[in-house]
């Protein structure tokens, strides 16, 4: 749901960019907790802040071959465009919204297991 919502902040003109850019962030952190389960909350947060960070980062890098992985359907969506301090501002935001959905789920289920 969060692709297809931030595929859809691209395509409709109507929702800011830095939406997509928030949800990438989301996801990124999602992915990283599934896959690190059993790591501490702090970790997730770097680690996923360091991926977002890194991959906007190297869109200063301007080699041919990158720029042409870049015009490419995975390029563009995974490696971006080019490089925007806003853009490293939403990937703040959204790991810290996806923390924050996280803890409240936590919160719920403990309730309802209890």
């Amino acid at each position: 749901m969060t692709i297809f919502l931030g595929i859809m902040s691209r395509k409709i003109s109507a929702i800011p960019l830095f939406v997509g850019d928030l949800l990438y962030a989301v996801m990124i952190y999602f992915l990283i907790r599934i896959i690190l389960t059993n790591r501490k909350t702090l970790q997730i947060i770097i680690l996923s802040l360091l991926i977002c960070y890194g991959i906007e980062f190297l869109q200063l890098y301007q080699a041919d071959w990158i720029i042409q992985l870049r015009k490419t359907l995975f390029g563009r969506y995974v490696l971006g465009q080019g490089f925007l301090w806003s853009d490293i501002v939403a990937y703040t935001f959204g790991v810290f919204v996806a923390f924050i959905i996280e803890k409240i789920i936590f919160r719920n289920f403990n309730q309802t297991s209890a």
